[in-house]
């Protein structure tokens, strides 16, 4: 039996040219397709889903993580730049709540509308005239050289067809584009487990209470009892901006070994999603029976897919470290700051680790250009969880508002690669930098850092 055939050799058309690709809807895709598009830059966003937000919606997160810091004992919101134009666009529709206290109560998230957020951005990107290709899959590229991505091939309904571009940025979260291209990439032997997303309604508030507390105490009790076990310890269930409504994050998918459902492996995201749906049913009934307040709920909804936290990361001119996140460091390449812990969901559970001296921390560490950057690609980006992060940098540095920050600065940088007829390694950092506090970026340069890496050593070439 054969174990493989040959295709046909095809032509496949060139529909179309731009400055700027951008292969990934999600929050550091989406911003940096905002921002080069305002640059005045031909910019495309290439997406899979008919709408964007990534995470944020079709994995049903319903809350921005990250846009905020706990400074010197201080919260306050440290990203900024286009995410306040969003944030702004979400509270015109009475679509987001005021920050709340998340993670120990030691740092604020913010919960948000998932159809309102579908549609401010929708309206975000085509404000910058950014063109948008819903329900297309970039399944392959061409090159100029080994060194210089000339096109990006998508397939669709309409079929197979190639985009020519001149930088591109990856936020495919996965690395697709980087991996496709050559640069150098890596993936954890132990990846971080990833989560199905569901919402249940119909909740008397009033009942209710501080039940993410509740919730949690019945699940440790009926495991000590040998009652009911669950997939994993500290579940989030959360009200929503009408209470009648909680986010619920309660379950972790597993191989049969075990391990960490891959997301890059299609019978393993199948498995994930069978198994996900199997444990949103089982916890809820449980949360049903035992919860005050909660007699009369019922899942509204269940994420269009599960979410995944970890995959392929590509090894660029820089990894940002944990290390990096716990010593609240400067980098003198800072395209932003982003205050998260280290958030690393590992087997049966999820471990939070925060900046040492926490009470007295800054709060935050700056972001690297250079961690934007991959080896061996002259015009390429890579942004959101798939950027050069070690897995316990990526463990922090993935959400969303670190994410925003990476998108804003990729933006920016493409468009200034493109004046200066340079690859994106060789931007001048002193002109980006200015260009992102043009924009209303926050650098994070007005207070001390606790540790300072003055420029950080590069990753050997690979």
């Amino acid at each position: 039996m054969n174990t493989a055939i040959r295709e046909p050799a095809r032509s496949t058309p060139v529909v179309g040219e731009y400055d700027v690709i951008v292969v990934g809807g999600g929050p550091a895709g989406l911003m940096a397709a905002t921002t080069a598009s305002r640059t005045g830059r031909s910019t495309l966003m290439v997406e899979r889903y008919g709408f964007l937000g990534g995470a944020g919606t079709m994995g049903g997160l319903s809350t921005f993580c990250g846009l905020h810091a706990r400074v010197h004992g201080e919260h306050k919101r440290v990203v900024r730049g286009y995410c306040d134009e969003l944030i702004e666009r979400l509270e015109h529709m009475n679509a987001i709540s005021k920050p709340h206290f998340s993670v120990q109560n030691r740092i604020q998230a913010q919960a948000y509308d998932i159809s309102a957020y579908k549609v401010a951005l929708d309206e975000l990107l085509l404000k910058g005239g950014t063109e948008i290709l819903f329900h297309a899959s970039v399944v392959g590229l061409t090159t100029n050289n080994e060194q210089q991505i000339d096109t990006v091939i998508v397939e669709s309904k309409s079929g197979r067809e190639a985009i020519r571009g001149r930088v591109f940025i990856d936020g495919s979260g996965d690395a697709d584009l980087a991996h496709l291209a050559g640069a150098p990439i890596e993936k954890s032997p132990d990846l971080l487990y990833p989560s199905l997303m569901f919402r249940i309604n119909g909740v008397d508030y009033n009942e209710a209470g501080e039940a993410w507390r509740t919730v949690a105490r019945l699940m440790e009790e009926a495991e000590a009892r040998g009652e009911q076990k669950f997939p994993r310890k500290k579940p989030i269930v959360r009200p929503q901006r009408n209470p009648l409504e909680w986010r619920s994050n309660l379950t972790q998918l597993s191989n049969d070994d075990g391990s960490a459902i891959d997301g890059t492996d299609v019978r393993q995201l199948t498995k994930g999603e069978l198994q996900g749906r199997q444990q949103v049913w089982e916890v809820f009934d449980f949360v049903k029976r035992r919860t005050p307040g909660f007699e009369n709920s019922y899942i509204v909804d269940i994420a269009p897919q599960v979410g995944i936290r970890e995959t392929r990361r590509t090894v660029g001119v820089y990894q940002l470290s944990e290390d990096d996140i716990l010593s609240c460091v400067n980098f003198d390449d800072a395209i932003g700051v982003q205050g998260w812990p280290v958030e690393a969901h590992v087997k049966g559970t999820v471990e939070f680790r925060f900046p040492h001296a926490d009470e007295q921390s800054r709060g935050f560490n700056q972001l690297p250009y250079r961690m934007l950057v991959p080896q061996q690609v002259e015009n390429l980006l890579t942004v959101g969880r798939s950027a050069s992060m070690t897995q316990g940098g990526q463990s922090s540095a993935r959400v969303t508002g670190p994410c925003f920050v990476m998108g804003q600065a990729a933006g920016i940088a493409a468009d200034i690669a493109l004046s200066e007829a340079a690859g994106v390694a060789d931007v001048e950092i002193p002109v980006l930098q200015r260009r992102l506090q043009e924009t209303g970026a926050y650098l994070g340069a007005d207070l001390a850092p606790d540790t300072f890496k003055e420029s950080p050593p590069t990753v050997p070439a690979v």
